[in-house]
């Protein structure tokens, strides 16, 4: 476990050397067509576009979207540019590859191009990545590589502080940002018996490792942080939550059953329906002051909150205001879970990883 603890130190490390160099896109003019309109443009992997194992594809029930529903109560001339890509990597975001967005080279130009045309009218950034990029760390036989797993996370680091600080460049004061941190699918282990709850304990602190990483790129380059781990009740092993056929289990891991699908027959860490409700709120809470709304008072100076993995599919996206989904398609390449991906058991007294992915339509 101490290779695996290394895993968030290197992101915050990472951090402090890239986002003072952060490029950011040419001035744009303060002229718009749309006058009186604001946005809310969000990015991300699988949580962010929505991503459902009972349907196999990107859905209207992503967090972005429900977010988005918020926000545009407070604010009725708010509209939703929705980027988030299915497999989506930190790497890939910068760089492209996974999907396709119409005059941009990637999910992260497709943003800034847009912060640039609706410069000082985005109200809202949001993100959620960094997951996928450990699958590249799992090897053919189920186990962890902490060699590599330090390594990703260097990298993951640098590209999170370069994401996160071109996005901040390119807004202004009015601009709100918030990331993300990721719960624990490793939980859903609990009720395999004793090797699975030794292996859900043994999880949290090299998600724990993660997270803090995580939100300290976050506070580097002015982004809040939803706390989608606590949201979760990630860390709770203490109080005892009564689940119809599984008895008392501790607080965190009854909130993974309930919020994700990672404990029915689909055996899927994302989000249900439910779990994309508790991230909403989560990011709700860091966007959303009664003392300083959007648009009509500078935001807050930023306090918190941001080794490619190989996918095999390219599909055109169409990012379009008021959230059209991407289709980003599927590819048994394609990383399963966006919000940690990886199942976890004990062999002895060793924990093995091994990644879960997604089937297509002519797997068994």
């Amino acid at each position: 476990m101490r290779i695996l603890q290394r895993f968030g130190p290197g992101l915050v490390i990472s951090a402090m050397t890239v986002v003072l160099g952060t490029p950011g896109p040419a001035a744009a003019d303060e002229a718009s067509a749309d006058n009186g309109a604001t946005y809310y443009i969000s990015l991300g992997d699988s949580l962010a576009s929505g991503y459902q194992p009972d349907v196999d594809k990107d859905t209207h029930l992503a967090y972005t979207d429900r977010l988005y529903a918020q926000l545009e109560q407070r604010d009725p001339g708010l509209k939703h540019i929705r980027l988030g890509c299915t497999g989506e990597t930190t790497q890939s975001l910068i760089k492209g590859g996974t999907c396709h967005y119409p005059g941009a080279a990637s999910q992260l130009d497709a943003a800034l191009k847009a912060m640039t045309q609706h410069h000082g009218k985005v109200a809202y950034v949001t993100l959620s990545v960094g997951a996928n990029d450990i699958q590249a760390c799992v090897s053919p036989a189920g186990t962890l590589d902490g060699t590599c797993l330090n390594n990703a996370s260097q990298a993951m680091g640098k590209n999170l502080a370069r994401i996160t600080g071109a996005l901040h460049k390119a807004g202004t004061a009015n601009t709100r940002f918030s990331g993300s941190t990721y719960y624990n699918p490793f939980l859903a282990t609990w009720p395999a018996g004793d090797a699975g709850q030794k292996a859900a304990k043994a999880s949290a602190p090299l998600i724990n490792e993660g997270n803090q990483g995580i939100a300290q790129v976050y506070a580097a380059t002015g982004f809040k942080v939803a706390d989608v781990a606590g949201a979760f009740s990630s860390d709770d092993f203490g109080t005892l939550v009564d689940v119809p056929g599984a008895g008392k289990v501790p607080a965190n891991v009854a909130a993974i059953c309930r919020l994700t699908w990672a404990c029915t027959p689909k055996q899927d860490p994302h989000p249900n329906a439910e779990g994309h409700k508790v991230i909403a709120s989560a990011f709700a809470a860091t966007l959303s002051k009664k003392s300083d709304a959007p648009g009509r008072k500078p935001a807050p100076g930023g306090s918190t909150s941001p080794s490619p993995v190989p996918v095999n599919h390219t599909s055109a996206n169409h990012p379009t205001t008021n959230g059209d989904l991407a289709e980003t398609g599927a590819s048994s390449s394609t990383p399963l879970v966006a919000g940690g991906g990886l199942a976890v058991v004990v062999a002895g007294s060793a924990a093995v990883y091994f990644g879960r992915r997604r089937r297509t339509a002519g797997q068994s």
